[in-house]
């Protein structure tokens, strides 16, 4: 996940509506799977991990992060949850990406690289930033390098050797406010960040209305701020 978004936020990162919402995705789209162990890619403060072993079942959790200046443990639940610079070969059954592969060049033989390292039938569950007419100065900010289409990303695990097992967009009732705001300032690609603290009246009602696109999100594959692919490893 984006530091420098984590940065901004703070403690609030578990009330804002953004991260509340991609959280309750993330669950409902690995709840079938009950994954025990979690390798979270990229994981930064582990704010989705965490979520896992607190809210998803999860057994244990190992979030692998360059920017990490040295090796720790937590406990979370009472559930283990380790913090490193790399890792080896793990029997991990759940990969996270979430807002990785938009950061780096060779997408799919990062993929590629973890995915030699966990059993054959691990998940992989990835989201990255939707559609690259939406570029901003936000992601300028954030250091992207690109936006995806869905089949975009599901190409990227395709060719990591993966299987694609689904594909959907997220935020599809924001979508067509948040892209009438970026089309508007599409010149302007001035390095800031869009995401700010709100109030918790604010925080409640975006909150509501992604919650209640919950129900469509194994079906929309039309348009959303982002995109999630659950993939598996044969």
């Amino acid at each position: 996940m984006d530091l420098k978004e984590e940065d901004i936020l703070g403690d609030d990162i578990a009330r804002h509506w953004y991260y509340r919402s991609k959280a309750a995705a993330l669950r409902q789209v690995v709840k079938g799977l009950k994954p025990r162990r979690i390798l979270d890619v990229g994981a930064g403060s582990g704010f989705f991990s965490r979520h896992l072993l607190t809210e998803g079942g999860g057994e244990s959790a190992l979030c692998v992060d360059v920017g990490y200046d040295r090796n720790r443990e937590e406990t979370v639940a009472g559930k283990p949850m380790l913090f490193r610079r790399d890792c080896g070969p793990t029997d991990c059954d759940l990969v996270l990406m979430m807002d990785v592969l938009e950061h780096v060049k060779d997408d799919s033989g990062l993929v590629r690289h973890y995915a030699a390292k966990v059993p054959s039938g691990a998940h992989f569950l990835v989201t990255v930033p939707a559609f690259q007419f939406l570029w901003s100065g936000h992601d300028v900010f954030l250091d992207h390098c690109r936006r995806y289409r869905l089949g975009e990303i599901e190409e990227t695990m395709r060719k990591a050797g993966l299987t694609v097992v689904r594909g959907a967009y997220y935020f599809g009732f924001i979508f067509p406010l948040a892209a009438a705001v970026r089309l508007a300032t599409r010149h302007d690609t001035t390095p800031k960040s869009s995401l700010t603290r709100h109030g918790a009246v604010t925080n409640a009602l975006l909150t509501a209305v992604c919650k209640a696109e919950l129900p469509l999100l194994p079906f929309n594959r039309l348009a959303g701020l982002s995109a999630f692919v659950l993939a598996r490893k044969p």
